[in-house]
């Protein structure tokens, strides 16, 4: 049977992907996943103001990743 959720690689996780690389946590709040969105901004956040800009980009792709790689609920 095939699986309904939608997995790796799909279309919605690109978006949400994109998403998370100009804003993190969008992709993960475009996913449904509101304590992740939290976490990950936060995380960006204090990156950014605590490495005055130079390692704020991390969080942005640690996001992106995060949404990318996400399988949906189990």
């Amino acid at each position: 049977m095939p699986e309904s959720t939608p997995g790796r690689g799909s279309g919605g996780n690109v978006i949400a992907a994109l998403a998370s690389l100009v804003i993190p946590g969008l992709g993960q709040l475009a996913q449904g996943r509101v304590l992740s969105a939290l976490l990950l901004v936060s995380v960006s956040g204090i990156l950014w103001v605590l490495s005055f800009g130079l390692l704020g980009w991390v969080g942005h792709v640690i996001a992106c990743l995060d949404a990318a790689l996400w399988r949906g609920p189990r």
